[in-house]
């Protein structure tokens, strides 16, 4: 097998990680198996971390491992969320306004990604790359700390709605579908 198609193959081999785990993670959350649910989680997101890094230095980098990508984030996210729902529907209540804000903003989003160009994004801006960084901090800190931690979440929430914001922005300026966009400010940069 040639190197190069082999760095392919462990990098979206990583990520794919993310997307078998996701089953396995919900049944481990539905049947209370909690302490193997947060490493397991804890895995998936050191795998995120691990998957992009990896693409990016050995020039690993490909449409399909974007999407793959995506699809990983959006599944771990998922199964952290449902999570906190079985382990702390108060937090959720509590913290309704921005979970029901964040969701509209997601939904949005992906529908005009499906109008636009027939899938979701896989634009990977910084922004999105700091809000993952973030949730992932956050997430993971729910599950290993007795209490939640208020403040990172609103923070969490907050560069969760400007990644969103900046990604449906992004959805209607540009005609085409693209990977790996830095952001809104360099999309603006190209048509000076």
């Amino acid at each position: 097998m040639e190197t190069s198609k082999r760095k392919y193959y462990i990098v979206n081999g990583i990520t794919i990680y993310r997307i078998v785990a996701a089953p396995i993670l919900l049944l481990l959350v539905l049947s209370a198996r909690y302490e193997a649910f947060k490493w397991m989680l804890l895995v998936s997101f050191f795998t995120d971390a691990l998957d992009g890094y990896l693409a990016r230095r050995f020039k690993a980098a490909s449409m399909l491992g974007a999407r793959l990508d995506s699809i990983g984030d959006d599944l771990t996210v998922t199964m952290a969320i449902i999570g906190i729902v079985k382990l702390n529907y108060n937090f959720i209540v509590d913290q309704l306004t921005w979970i029901v804000v964040l969701l509209l903003l997601f939904i949005f989003q992906v529908t005009a990604a499906f109008i636009r160009y027939g899938k979701m994004t896989a634009f990977h801006t910084y922004i999105a790359k700091i809000a993952a960084f973030v949730q992932a901090i956050f997430l993971i800190s729910f599950f290993f700390i007795d209490k939640p931690l208020y403040g990172l979440f609103c923070i969490t929430a907050f560069i969760t709605c400007l990644d969103l914001l900046e990604e449906i922005i992004l959805v209607f300026i540009l005609p085409a579908y693209r990977l790996n966009v830095k952001g809104l400010y360099w999309i603006i940069k190209e048509h000076e």
